[in-house]
């Protein structure tokens, strides 16, 4: 088990506010829709060899109907554990849902497993003053980075001044912004600063539509005369559920970028559309996000890292002409693939 304490925190602190890429980390399930954990441990395996500095497990991708069918805790166990072997820091993320009482208790459980921080779901039935308190009651138990998610897979609308108000508690360390909207996006930055804590909120981007862009681009905020500038650092992502090796890579040279090269600016916001039309076919943009947890489970299906696209939910599989859209952007887009890295790997991952 991974070590929580106070000198522990500051290290992994560090390592988050510097910038990572953390996996939305997948379920792998049987055929009879059972936790298969020789293949969720390899999943794991796979993220951490690939150089992935975190892992968000009980998230979205991770299915959040995990939460209520007694597989929190295993999966959240198991992949803690596996992390250990890698011999060096890995930042543990847990999602936590549902209302304050059950958040705080997700948390706390994700506490006793080892984990680092919480990934904050937003919760329907609380008003803006109700979801900062929340936060902070599940503060009080790990830190907390707050998340924008899109309406389309269960997130709302949330304003301005909320941002500003989340950003100012003491125990949020970051924001995953994923509204995939650019005006929403610009709210939580916005906020961020309000709050004087441009310095201490890590922002991460989940606008899987916006990935590149979001990671070269210096944002310079004006808030009562003052200029500030605030940057993504890295990336809490689904979509970097799959070809982590590469995402690693990716990240990289985005710093390089963010630091004044030019060449690496221009390449990536080339690479920016490829991967957006690539996100396009594997979340199943064209039928409201339908597929997006199949359509990743099927591209880790190609690589051989799952046996098949099964989800908790039988109904939830792939979209009409989805799987042929994830063959068009197979072919297209080869060098956003990692194919070469898993396959040497595949066998050790899966031992």
């Amino acid at each position: 088990m991974l070590s929580t304490a106070p000198e522990a925190q500051t290290s992994v602190r560090h390592l988050f506010r510097r910038g990572l890429v953390i996996p939305a980390h997948p379920l792998a399930l049987t055929e009879d829709r059972k936790l298969d954990e020789r293949r969720q441990r390899a999943l794991t395996r796979y993220y951490v060899e690939a150089g992935a500095g975190g892992l968000a497990v009980g998230v979205h991708t991770t299915q959040f109907a995990i939460h209520g069918t007694g597989l929190l805790a295993p999966v959240l166990e198991l992949a803690a554990r596996t992390a250990g072997e890698a011999g060096r820091e890995v930042v543990l993320v847990a999602g936590a849902t549902g209302p304050t009482a059950q958040a705080v208790a997700e948390a706390e459980l994700a506490r006793s497993l080892g984990y680092h921080m919480v990934l904050l779901s937003p919760y329907r039935e609380l008003d803006e003053d109700g979801l900062i308190d929340r936060a902070r009651a599940v503060g009080e138990v790990l830190p907390v980075i707050g998340f924008y998610l899109q309406p389309a897979v269960g997130g709302r609308p949330l304003s301005r001044d909320f941002w500003t108000r989340l950003a100012a508690v003491e125990s949020v360390v970051g924001v995953k912004v994923a509204p995939f909207d650019r005006y929403r996006t610009l709210d939580v930055l916005h906020g961020v600063v309000r709050a004087g804590r441009a310095g201490d909120v890590a922002l991460y981007t989940g606008n899987d539509d916006h990935i590149l862009a979001d990671l070269i681009t210096t944002h310079r905020v004006v808030v009562d005369g003052r200029e500030v500038d605030i940057e993504f650092v890295g990336g809490l992502l689904g979509q970097w559920a799959v070809w982590v090796r590469r995402a690693v890579e990716l990240l990289e040279e985005a710093k390089l970028a963010r630091a004044g090269d030019d060449s690496a600016v221009r390449r990536l916001l080339t690479l920016d559309g490829h991967l957006t039309d690539a996100n396009a076919a594997i979340f199943d943009t064209a039928n409201g996000f339908h597929g997006c947890i199949p359509g990743i489970h099927e591209v880790l299906r190609r690589q051989g890292l799952l046996a098949g696209r099964w989800c908790l939910d039988p109904a939830e599989e792939l979209s009409p002409g989805q799987l042929a859209e994830i063959d068009r952007i197979w072919a297209a887009y080869p060098w956003l693939r990692d194919d070469d890295f898993v396959a040497d790997g595949l066998d050790r991952w899966l031992s």
